[in-house]
């Protein structure tokens, strides 16, 4: 069994410290350590058959990507690294952060662009979740009447994290290892 690439793209450090989370949930001999996608080049990326993609949200829910005068660049960036690549047979499961009360009408939507791209290289994408629990308005993240992924918000549920990431580590594990 090859393990599972775990990367995240961050702007603050909590998607981070959720991949942490994550890894620590499946352990070493299941899941590689979480590397930030502005530190990995694309050949490295492809090696893994499974993955678990982290993306936090920027603003009115874009996909994060270098900012003015920065040399960090995040999922924009590497993505056009990517280019178009073939990833049929690969499954990834996805993760976001939101804050759903300060931004109840884009909550955790910058999901949406990654989970695009991945699907249209041939990706299967696994790990839908609920939307129960959570107060928004709108959310591209949302498809057929649930997340395309796991949705954290340290925010204003930071309490609820623990159990949240339990639950869908359970969820995709099985899928994963497949």
């Amino acid at each position: 069994m090859s393990k599972i690439g775990l990367f995240f793209g961050t702007e603050t450090g909590t998607t981070r410290l959720i991949a942490k989370k994550i890894h620590k949930l499946l352990g070493d001999e299941i899941a590689a350590k979480p590397v930030n996608v502005n530190r990995t080049a694309p050949a490295d990326f492809l090696q893994y058959d499974r993955f678990i993609l982290g993306v936090p949200s920027y603003g009115e829910g874009a996909l994060p990507g270098a900012k003015a005068g920065c040399l960090e660049s995040n999922w924009e960036e590497f993505l056009k690294e990517l280019k178009k690549v073939d990833l049929t047979g690969k499954r990834i499961a996805l993760f976001g952060l939101g804050a759903q009360e300060r931004y109840a009408d884009t909550f955790a939507s910058s999901m949406r662009p990654l989970y695009e791209k991945l699907k249209e290289y041939g990706a299967e994408i696994v790990g839908d979740w609920s939307i129960e629990g959570y107060q928004f308005n709108h959310s591209d993240a949302v498809e057929n009447g649930r997340f395309v992924g796991l949705v954290i918000d340290q925010r204003t549920q930071g309490m609820l994290t623990e159990e949240r990431l339990q639950a869908w580590v359970e969820q995709i594990k099985p899928l994963l290892l497949k």
